[in-house]
């Protein structure tokens, strides 16, 4: 049930991502305290997306087939890649990740759930030094790669979350 219900997440976001609609009508608190955000300086270290949904799977290649069959999701392995693009500037392409882990993944630990979500920030360190400030649990250990920086952190729950800042781009 757990990959279904996060696949429906990523369709989800990625659809209103492209569309740039909006789910529901805000209440007027809710719209004016945005309007409030708005007229503040842009605020570094955000969550721009969801850059990944992974989750454990008994047997991960019977479940990319079924998802592949049922739900055209192409994974051979390094995860089904969703693009989208950004609302507030669609000249930035983006991708989710969608991947199956086998059930006996290392990579979620120290956290207890089968799944975890990625989220591609835009500045990770101003977003670690905000968190860190505001008492999150971080994960020490830090991953720079040629297609991103990586960090983890822990919600309220235990449950691991991974932080991406994709490279900057080439111009």
């Amino acid at each position: 049930m757990w990959p279904f219900a996060i696949l429906l997440l990523v369709i989800q976001v990625t659809a209103l991502a492209q569309s740039g609609s909006q789910v529901g009508k805000q209440s007027a608190p809710a719209a004016v305290a945005d309007k409030q955000e708005a007229a503040k300086p842009e605020m570094k270290g955000k969550i721009l997306g969801i850059g990944g949904i992974f989750f454990k799977s008994a047997d991960p290649a019977q479940t990319r087939e079924w998802y592949r069959k049922h739900l055209g999701l192409a994974d051979k392995g390094q995860g089904a890649i969703l693009p989208w693009r950004q609302r507030d500037d669609p000249e930035k392409e983006r991708t989710t990740v969608w991947r199956a882990f086998p059930a006996t993944t290392k990579y979620f630990d120290p956290g207890t759930a089968s799944f975890m979500v990625n989220y591609i920030v835009d500045d990770l360190d101003a977003l670690l030094e905000r968190l860190e400030k505001e008492g999150v649990k971080i994960d020490p250990k830090r991953q720079d790669e040629t297609y991103g920086r990586f960090a983890w952190i822990y919600d309220s729950d235990g449950n691991k979350v991974e932080l991406w800042q994709p490279p900057a781009a080439k111009k």
